[in-house]
């Protein structure tokens, strides 16, 4: 069997120091102390642990939709999807267009009312009402394992970066880090976060688009881009969909069906419907149309940041046409670091590292506020020390926290054995939020779907992904040609799997009475269903206006996507 290729390296090329002065300097100093600041602030909200772990649901829904969507937009997807970008071209639009906005529109339209009116306070949390102890230990336990490693992909990618691009040691670069994202949570909990984040969105723009305006005016603007690209790299490398037919060859390594259901349906509602990460945001919304709109909202910016990370990918495909390649010291990461050193003069480069180190933050950040919600509440209180009164379980969120961020540092290592940053997460989610959504989906729909077949809906879908990772493609009893390729499948695989087992164990054991799954599953109705859309039973002044209506935001985001692809389709 033919082993697969090697993906790019995601240590940056020797050489790519940039020319940073005073002013650069003194722009990231004056970010650092505006974040800390913002913990500060926020720190004056917080009273109870519903304050520290869910902003005591109070926030608009712009603030939710921001912090949503910039929880999303860490440097590991800056830095990852430009690489994508370099190596595979426009196919970078998929895990926009396709792999994210449909899923965001069904977490806020169809999920979010589950999740909101049942008052839950996480996403394993929801598995305890709707299924039993043991789906949602088990969920609670794979969830706080996850958040920890991709909190540690996101400190290894910062180290690799900041020590190619400033000189900071690796170690220097991960406590620096590491410590300004501990204070400013530990201090103003998640509020703290999710202002940092709207924050962070905004500076991460400003670093993004200088890039974009002075790379496409060196390659001769858009038509210069292009052409140059059809040239170099073929006409497939501009179609989103050129060269997938089902037995074709393309850099991929995937074709249509897979990129369908294994990137568009699996991996992508996967993650976007029961990564707390995200979830959370929407959580802590003031009233259910808040957090109905929260993804809905992000998800018009998510469209298109796509071409903020895509065409620097492209970009650095025509300066260096070897990226990524033997013959060439450049590697697919090295796109958007070596573009910030070809093109960006003082001052905006230092705009640019800031950005780099604010999405690095996001990420981190993102995750780690996650895990102390989710350990605290769904397993240091459920199952270790219960009944304490709140403010033992506030002190407590404080000290996990501490202790999320070191564990965060330690598997910043594990990330180092993965030869592409982007590979790594998909293998992740589809390791653990691939059989999330299954037992999720199911539990939604199928009132008949059994206690225990959450359970073993679980362990089936997270087993069979990782048998056929690491398996059936590593060990080359099928021949997949890419990692990516792989994790679509896997995807695929898992969530067949956990369907198929939860069905088969719902056949031989209980259902849960139909009395306790009243708003837990669709065409059930509960009693706080009657008027109750805030948090505290009440919805706001203007939440009917026609803009704000999540049917509307949510059908003009799938029918903008939809229309972006129309360009790259023929």
């Amino acid at each position: 069997m033919q082993s697969p290729p090697s993906a790019p390296h995601i240590t940056l090329a020797e050489g790519l120091r940039l020319p940073t002065n005073g002013l650069d300097y003194a722009i990231l100093a004056i970010y650092f102390v505006v974040v800390l600041g913002i913990g500060f602030a926020a720190r004056r909200s917080v009273r109870t642990s519903l304050d520290f772990f869910l902003s005591g649901r109070s926030l608009p829904a712009w603030v939710t939709g921001l912090a949503f969507v910039a929880a999303n937009l860490g440097a590991t997807e800056i830095l990852g999807m430009a690489a994508t970008g370099a190596q595979y071209g426009v196919a970078v639009v998929h895990w926009y267009w396709i792999g994210a906005i449909p899923a965001m529109v069904f977490l806020g339209l169809v999920m979010m009312p589950f999740y909101y009116r049942s008052k839950v306070r996480s996403v394993p949390e929801f598995l305890l009402q709707r299924f039993d102890r043991s789906a949602h230990l088990l969920s609670s336990a794979l969830f706080a394992f996850a958040a920890v490693l991709i909190a540690g992909v996101n400190l290894y990618a910062l180290a690799i970066v900041v020590e190619a691009l400033l000189g900071w040691p690796q170690w220097v670069a991960i406590v620096v880090a590491g410590f300004f994202v501990l204070a400013y949570i530990t201090i103003g909990g998640l509020s703290s976060a999710i202002y940092n984040e709207v924050l962070q969105f905004f500076v991460i723009l400003a670093a993004l688009i200088p890039i974009c305006v002075i790379g496409l005016k060196k390659v001769g603007g858009w038509d210069g881009l292009t052409g140059s690209l059809e040239q170099s790299h073929g006409d497939n490398y501009l179609s989103a969909w050129g060269g997938t037919g089902i037995g074709d060859a393309n850099p991929l390594g995937a074709n249509w069906l897979t990129i369908i259901l294994g990137l568009g349906f699996v991996l992508s509602f996967g993650y976007w419907t029961t990564n707390f990460a995200e979830v959370q945001r929407a959580l802590s919304a003031k009233n259910l149309s808040a957090a109905k709109r929260t993804p809905l909202i992000a998800a018009f910016p998510k469209i298109f940041i796509v071409f903020l990370v895509m065409i620097p990918g492209l970009v650095a495909a025509v300066l260096v046409p070897q990226i990524g390649t033997k013959g060439s010291d450049l590697t697919y990461n090295d796109a958007i670091p070596y573009l910030m050193q070809e093109l960006l003069p003082n001052g905006v480069l230092g705009i640019a590292v800031t950005g780099l180190l604010a999405a690095f933050m996001a990420g981190m950040a993102a995750n780690v506020s996650s895990f102390n919600t989710v350990f605290t509440y769904d397993i240091w209180s459920k199952y270790v020390v219960k009944g304490r009164e709140d403010g033992y379980y506030l002190r407590f969120g404080r000290l996990i926290t501490a202790i999320g961020v070191l564990a965060s540092i330690g598997t910043a290592f594990i990330a180092s054995s993965f030869s592409n940053i982007m590979s790594y997460l998909q293998t992740l989610f589809s390791f653990f939020n691939v059989p999330m959504f299954v037992v999720f989906i199911i539990g939604m729909f199928w009132k008949r779907a059994s206690m225990k077949s959450g359970v073993w809906g679980l362990v089936a879908g997270t087993t069979a992904a990782m048998v056929n990772y690491f398996w059936i493609y590593k060990q080359g009893v099928i021949d997949i040609p890419t990692d990516q390729g792989a994790n679509f499948v896997s995807a695929i695989v898992g969530f067949v799997a956990g369907a198929v087992v939860m069905v088969a164990v719902t056949l031989f054991t209980a259902p849960k009475p139909e009395a306790e799954l009243a708003g837990l599953v669709y065409g059930t109705v509960s009693l706080s269903d009657a008027g109750a859309d805030g948090a505290d039973g009440s919805a706001e002044a203007g939440d009917d206006a026609w803009y704000r209506r999540p049917a509307l935001l949510g059908w003009g985001a799938m029918v903008l996507a939809a229309a972006c692809y129309l360009p790259y389709s023929f």
